[in-house]
């Protein structure tokens, strides 16, 4: 039998032979977790129904309220996002994400995976009790405690926050971590092209970020950055708000989807960093050319 990674060109091929059998493993635990997304089925077990069972499309006023929150949540984490610049840069008086264990942030919600799992659990039960109406103030809530997350996954593959384009990157897996399930059964919606179509804009804010002595919020680069992350963000929170939607869910069940909603982008971050890792030892095309090998197996 003939597999998909056979019709990679021969070239492709040897490229991605140039990284370690070691390496090689954690690249292919990426790919299944960047091609493969479990976020559905996380959730439909948490809220106890399938997704398609709870709601295909959720009522109009439902989805205006998700649009609205997702942003203010995006603006709010850009913010905490920049606050990893030197403070002579960005004048910001937010904590640092990528602060160390004795920053004010990490004292008041810890630094490991499970911990904030935890909080993100507890801001999940206030919603799971009330209901949408909370959506505006939890999702802003569970949405900076993954943030945080994220930027201890990136720092422990390597990452210097205090550099905007690496900070920003956190804010990237949000967009990584937001395709839907018709998409990522296209090619041309994969890892990498998410990435190459957020490149632009990251950028340019990251350009700004750098160069400027005070940072505006308003600034139209990180305008445009932060609508187009919470652009694909949108799609999981939808997801999420259908889950807990679930009218004998309660708060218990909130809790489990909200925790489950910080699992899938932990291993969304644990993906995207470890790529972004293996990018600065092997070169970007050669870590491509395997991821691509990788892929190709995974359709088999």
């Amino acid at each position: 039998m003939t597999l998909a990674s056979d019709s990679l060109p021969v070239s492709t091929k040897a490229e991605a032979r140039a990284l370690s059998e070691a390496d090689l493993a954690v690249l292919r635990q990426a790919v299944a977790n960047l091609e493969r997304p479990s976020l559905a089925a996380r959730l439909s077990a948490a809220a106890g129904a399938p997704l398609d069972m709870i709601g295909r499309a959720l009522p109009a006023p439902v989805t205006d309220a998700v649009a609205r929150s997702t942003e203010a949540a995006m603006r709010g984490a850009l913010r905490v996002a920049l606050a990893t610049l030197p403070q002579g840069a960005v004048g910001s008086t937010l904590p640092a994400i990528g602060a160390e264990p004795q920053g004010r942030l990490a004292r008041l919600f810890g630094s490991s995976d499970r911990s904030h799992k935890a909080m993100a659990a507890l801001s999940g039960a206030l919603g799971g009790a009330f209901g949408l109406a909370t959506l505006a103030v939890e999702l802003p809530v569970s949405t900076t405690l993954m943030l945080r997350s994220i930027a201890e996954i990136a720092r422990r593959e390597g990452e210097d926050l205090s550099d905007p384009a690496n900070a920003l990157a956190c804010m990237q897996v949000f967009a990584l971590g937001g395709r839907s399930g018709a998409e990522t059964a296209l090619n041309e919606s994969g890892y990498f092209a998410v990435r190459a179509a957020l490149a632009k804009t990251m950028a340019e804010a990251a350009r700004y970020a750098g160069n400027r002595a005070l940072l505006e919020e308003a600034a139209p680069a990180l305008i445009r950055f932060s609508a187009q992350i919470a652009a694909r963000f949108g799609i999981v929170v939808s997801q999420k708000v259908a889950a807990q939607a679930v009218p004998i869910l309660g708060a218990v069940g909130g809790a489990a989807v909200n925790a489950a909603f910080m699992d899938h982008f932990q291993s969304t971050a644990r993906a995207h960093f470890a790529i972004r890792r293996l990018e600065r030892i092997y070169g970007q095309a050669a870590v491509r050319a395997a991821y691509e090998v990788e892929k190709a197996a995974l359709a088999t």
